[in-house]
């Protein structure tokens, strides 16, 4: 336990997945009421080429699958809005692309597959100090802009035809969500890796709907299990050598069943 004191990339750690925590427990309830919940998993094949990109070149993977993911996530809002298409097929259309496209261009350069390990798996505990101030300043952009917009997005949420009657930039509102779950996919990447970086902001989300009686006890449950889970996680590979990625979906999993089941057993007692 002393060794966890003074371990500096420890505390980094734990600085850079609170920060996303709270951003992912906000982003994730608004996300999953939206049914707009596997738009992360479809960014996360678009990040994977921009990892690639920036390993192929040399380049902070990291700020070239951000602009890579913000590009594509407004690509997605193109298809959606300009051919008419449905959400879930222009997700699925641009993650297919950015998977492909990610895999094309590992096959030019040899000798970083043990780095491109760490991006589809996640390495939290190797986090780089200029990791860690990303992931703070981009979380925080994360929970600000969230916090400011908190009454229009409520609205847009629940009755987006009476919220764009009412004059609220919908459309506005829509592409700010998704340029901030592709901040949200590139800051998980190095916590839990791009192919389970979907679990953080859903299954927290999930979580708190099951117990939650009104919007904010929603969004407050949800950043409280986000940060549990990615907290204790941590703490756990730390302590007994485990993948960090693993320990952190495995507790937001057990923490959506028991959330399951309380919810059940409420609705036996009601009855």
């Amino acid at each position: 336990m002393n060794s966890i004191l003074v371990s500096s990339f420890f505390w980094r750690a734990i600085l850079a997945g609170s920060f996303l925590a709270l951003a992912c427990g906000l982003l994730g309830v608004f996300l999953v009421l939206r049914r707009d919940a596997m738009i992360a998993h479809g960014l996360s094949h678009v990040a994977f080429a921009g990892v690639a990109i920036g390993l192929l070149l040399n380049v902070l993977p990291l700020i070239v699958s951000l602009i890579v993911c913000i590009l594509g996530s407004f690509f997605i809002l193109k298809l959606k809005n300009q051919a008419k298409m449905p959400g879930d097929t222009a997700i699925a259309i641009l993650s297919s692309a950015g998977m492909a496209l990610g895999i094309f261009l590992t096959s030019f350069k040899r000798g970083f597959g043990a780095e491109l390990m760490t991006y589809l798996f996640g390495d939290v505990l190797a986090i780089a100090p200029m990791e860690v101030w990303l992931a703070v300043g981009l979380a925080f952009l994360v929970i600000v802009l969230l916090i400011v917009n908190y009454y229009p997005l409520i609205f847009s949420t629940f009755d987006r035809e009476s919220a764009l009657v009412s004059g609220i930039r919908v459309q506005r509102l829509e592409e700010m969500l998704i340029f901030l779950s592709s901040i949200t996919v590139v800051l998980g990447i190095r916590i839990v890796g791009l192919l389970l970086v979907t679990a953080l902001t859903v299954l927290p989300a999930a979580s708190s709907l099951q117990l939650a009686r009104n919007f904010k006890s929603t969004l407050i449950l949800s950043s409280i299990f986000s940060l549990f889970s990615i907290i204790s996680g941590i703490l756990l590979a730390y302590i007994f050598d485990l993948s960090a990625s693993a320990a952190i979906v495995f507790i937001s999993i057990f923490i959506f069943l028991v959330c399951l089941a309380l919810k059940k057993i409420n609705l036996v007692k009601s009855s």
